[in-house]
């Protein structure tokens, strides 16, 4: 899979480029109030998504993807339609990171509520 751009293909994007700050799960659990092993479970389940941001860096989640204490509204279903097309993890991460043509990124989107157009976006890449 690539970016809309089709420059860097998005399981080579450079996460820790794209993504200000990354918690561990640990710190990920805190936020929301429950142990890291759900955060693993979260994570299984596409409610949330990890990856390695850099090299000797432990598996990781975009601080982003949380607002208010809770999971941003709507990343839950964008991730499983993701994956559901094949996006694993890190490709996930990256496009809804990467600056497109909503206007802006797409969990920038989320954050603002504005995530039917962000869904769309993400059915049309699966044709």
């Amino acid at each position: 899979m690539t970016s809309s751009d089709n420059s860097v293909p998005l399981a080579e994007a450079d996460l820790d480029a794209l993504v200000d700050e990354w918690l561990d799960w640990e710190q990920a659990g805190d936020l929301l109030g429950v142990t890291p092993a759900k955060v693993r479970t979260m994570i299984k389940d596409h409610e949330i998504a990890e990856a390695v941001p850099r090299p000797g860096r432990p598996p990781s989640v975009p601080a982003a993807f949380f607002q208010d204490g809770l999971v941003v509204k709507g990343l839950s279903g964008l991730l499983t339609l993701m994956h559901d097309n094949n996006f694993t993890d890190r490709e996930c991460i990256a496009w809804i990171f990467i600056d497109d043509d909503l206007p802006g990124r797409p969990i920038d989107a989320l954050r603002e509520n504005r995530g039917a157009e962000v869904k769309r976006r993400a059915q049309a890449m699966a044709f």
